[in-house]
């Protein structure tokens, strides 16, 4: 199984969505503290899945966000944001190639929507 890439600014949160992870099996996890790092760790590892923050420094996620579309057109990638306004942030995501999103911080379905890309196209 490749990995998925956890890409927050928040140590608490990359942890949190790691603990989340691991209870369910996923072993291969990558972490990210920022866009930039995220796009470097895409090219290095090919994860599987991407669970990418927007609000971050250096590269927010939708810069991250278009640069691995640009790498890699069929990339997975989440949007895992607590933005307010998401409807729009959500749509944009969408439209640049973000596959799904999960609301910081009710991570209640985000096992299932792992779940469910991990499956997708394999």
């Amino acid at each position: 199984m490749k990995g998925i890439l956890i890409v927050d600014d928040s140590l608490f949160m990359r942890r949190h969505l790691r603990n989340i992870l691991i209870e369910s099996n996923y072993r291969e996890i990558i972490e990210a503290e920022n866009g930039m790092d995220a796009i470097h760790k895409y090219k290095i590892y090919s994860p599987e899945i991407v669970l990418m923050d927007i609000t971050m420094p250096v590269l927010n996620g939708m810069d991250a966000l278009k640069e691995i579309i640009n790498i890699d057109p069929q990339a997975k990638v989440i949007i895992c944001s607590s933005l307010g306004g998401q409807q729009i942030i959500i749509k944009e995501a969408i439209k640049i190639g973000a596959i799904d999103f999960v609301v910081k911080p009710h991570f209640h379905n985000l096992v299932t929507i792992v779940n469910r890309h991990f499956t997708l196209n394999t």
